[in-house]
């Protein structure tokens, strides 16, 4: 089996370090990546702009459509988590690699909710 993500995008904000209950700090950021592609004669219109109902952000570029989509990346090696932390600055364009993970927790009204994360 493999599971393997690699993302190449801008840095939503500048990177934070967590520490929780005493467990290994780890660092965590935004990335943006997005994806253009040219319409095509199946899509559906809706006052000249192009409309598809899973797209997270779309805009009408002319012939060309834009989806960008949000990832969070976390670092937990100690050497690569302190460079990040250091250096890594929101708007920087870096490459990803790591692995996804799919976890769950509880917010703070008490409603469980399912994360999605890049484990860097």
């Amino acid at each position: 089996a493999m599971n393997r993500v690699q993302l190449l995008g801008r840095v939503g904000q500048d990177p934070i370090m967590r520490q929780v209950d005493g467990k290994n700090p780890v660092t965590i950021f935004s990335l943006a990546t997005n994806e253009m592609w040219r319409t095509g004669e199946s899509e559906v219109t809706q006052g000249g702009e192009i409309w598809h109902p899973t797209l997270l952000f779309l805009c009408n570029l002319g012939d060309i459509s834009q989806k960008t989509t949000w990832h969070r990346i976390s670092v937990f090696r100690p050497g690569l988590r302190d460079v990040t932390y250091q250096y890594v600055k929101k708007g920087a364009r870096i490459y990803v690699e790591g692995k996804i993970d799919y976890g769950e927790y509880t917010d703070k009204n008490n409603v469980r909710r399912q994360a999605t994360t890049i484990i860097a």
